[in-house]
């Protein structure tokens, strides 16, 4: 049972470190797997490739990108929108690796799951991101942007060197960034809603009218 949840907690806490950058747990572990920081057991034998020299380069190049693109306000929204697909499915098929063998049916639940984990953590930064975003200095964005990759990295750590932990935390997380979600996706329908009825009251050009 402790062996099952530790597989759990493994793949959660890589989901969850997905949903901030994708890039980021992938060149993180797979660095850590070759410079011999982590040592994967059997049953995780399948995240070996990550440690691969073309994996490494692919992913490290676009993490670059994205660690650039992150500190600049909007362009950091955009980038998010255009991963909204991308992490969540990435963050599924990375996080699975770390269940060993499955069933097809296991392995189907467990990519549907773990794709939805992703995508919450996601979807969380981004709009976290958005609200952020609304200020005009850019100091605040970028510090958020350097906690998250800190979050990525720790979450990668957890994830492998203590499994179990990972599971409590990752659904903590989970839970967390939903409740995130939806209530700074309130304020924004709230806030929305309020601008609408305020130029339904007072159109353009009614003043002059008067």
């Amino acid at each position: 049972m402790g062996e099952i949840a530790g597989h759990l907690g493994a793949a959660l806490g890589l989901a969850v470190a997905s949903g901030f950058s994708l890039y980021g747990a992938v060149f993180v572990s797979g660095l850590a797997i070759r410079l011999g920081w982590l040592h994967l057991a059997p049953s995780w034998a399948s995240l070996g490739v990550l440690a691969d020299p073309l994996v490494l380069g692919v992913s490290g190049v676009l993490f670059a990108v994205e660690f650039l693109a992150d500190k600049i306000p909007v362009v950091d929204s955009l980038w998010d929108a255009v991963h909204t697909v991308i992490r969540p499915v990435g963050g599924a098929l990375l996080a699975s690796r770390a269940l060993g063998e499955l069933s097809p049916a296991a392995e189907a639940l467990a990519l549907l799951l773990l794709g939805g984990a992703t995508l919450a953590t996601h979807a969380a930064k981004a709009t976290t991101r958005l609200a952020v975003n609304a200020s005009p200095e850019p100091v605040s964005n970028v510090l958020l942007s350097l906690a998250e990759n800190s979050l990525v990295a720790g979450a990668v750590w957890i994830a492998f060197a203590h499994p179990l932990l990972a599971l409590g935390a990752g659904l903590v997380a989970v839970a967390v960034a939903v409740t995130l979600t939806v209530w700074l996706g309130r304020r924004a329908l709230g806030a929305l809603g309020r601008l609408c009825r305020g130029r339904a009251v007072d159109p353009p050009g009614a003043a002059g009218a008067a």
